[in-house]
Order: C-alpha cells, then sequence, then structure tokens
C-alpha cells in the first residue's frame, strides 16, 4: 500500500522559508515522479514542483521559480520542498503527489497517489 505523508507547514511571515517533507512508502521514490501541488481556499489545485524520476531532473511553476527547490533523498524515501522568500500569495495547503511512472506531468489528474496536505500560512 502506497503512502504519502506530508510535514512541515505552519505560519512564517513574508519573506520566511519553510521546507516541506513528504515521507513514501509502499514504493521506491528513485524511479518514480513526485510533484507538490497546492490548493488556496476557493481555488483550483495547481502544480508548483516536480522531480522526475531516474537523473534527477526538476520543473517549477512560474510563480515559484527561483524561490522554490524540489529534492530527494532515496536513502530516507522522502521528497522535499524548500520554500523561501514566501509571500501571502503563497498561502494554501500544499500536496504531495507520486506518479507510477519516471516522467511528470502538470495535471493533477495524472497523478496516482496523494498525501493528506499541510497547510502554509503566510502572513503580510
Amino acid at each position: 500500500q502506497v503512502q504519502l505523508v506530508e510535514s512541515g507547514g505552519g505560519s512564517v511571515q513574508a519573506g520566511g522559508s519553510l521546507r516541506l517533507s513528504c515521507a513514501v512508502s509502499g514504493v521506491s521514490i528513485s524511479n518514480n515522479c513526485l510533484a507538490w501541488f497546492r490548493q488556496a481556499p476557493g481555488r483550483g489545485r495547481e502544480w508548483v514542483a516536480s522531480i522526475y524520476g531516474g537523473p534527477t531532473s526538476t520543473a517549477y511553476a512560474d510563480s515559484v521559480k527561483g524561490r522554490f527547490t524540489v529534492s530527494r533523498d532515496n536513502a530516507k524515501n522522502t521528497v522535499y520542498l524548500q520554500m523561501n522568500s514566501l509571500k501571502p500569495e503563497d498561502t494554501a495547503v500544499y500536496y504531495c503527489a507520486a506518479r507510477m511512472w519516471r516522467f511528470c506531468s502538470r495535471l493533477k489528474n495524472d497523478y496516482d497517489y496523494w498525501g493528506q496536505g499541510t497547510q502554509v500560512t503566510v502572513s503580510s
């Protein structure tokens, strides 16, 4: 059974940083795509960042490029999202998602497993 458990959310002031973690069990992350999505109140779930299976390759939404970094630790089977220079518009529930293929997608329907989400709140 595949499970994804996010942690690391919280409340910070604008300009601050947080690091989210996504601990994965039941499948190896080294050969599969892992992604982060977020959902703000009243809005749809949007893609934030992805890390491809196999040789490390990453992709970012324009809104977070240069501020967020996605990475993985294969030994811990954990994916991270380092978020710097946070803005109030980054406030959302952040979700980790896994796709059982090494290639990533920006479409939420292409992902097979999801975590429960972790709240990130950025105040001005």
